[in-house]
């Protein structure tokens, strides 16, 4: 189950789990779709692989006799930042970034 992690690693806005404005990697790192866009420019500077939409977890269970949904499994609370540098993610960035994700 995803951790629906509460920032941006890059840049520590927020991201709610009902934003839309959430990306990930297949690994779960989480940062905002502008960060994505002008900073990473799609490339994961961790794992190199390349970012989707978070999917957005339901407020409530939507089932009967189901325990899902934000009320029965919340959002992490705990805040993660980058380790990397800023000559690290471009380093990586320019190594990746003309290469399409589904070919790293």
């Amino acid at each position: 189950m995803l951790e629906l992690r509460p920032n941006c690693e890059w840049c520590d806005r927020d991201l709610p789990p009902d934003t839309a404005e959430a990306r990930i990697c297949s690994y779960e790192c989480t940062y905002c779709a502008d960060c994505v866009r002008n900073v990473l420019h799609d490339v994961c500077p961790t794992c190199g692989g390349g970012f989707q939409p978070r999917p957005i977890r339901p407020r409530h269970a939507h089932r009967e006799g189901k325990t899902l949904g934000l009320g029965h499994q919340p959002a992490s609370t705990t805040r993660v930042h980058s380790k990397w540098t800023r000559a690290q993610v471009d380093e990586m960035v320019d190594k990746l970034k003309a290469v399409p994700p589904e070919e790293r």
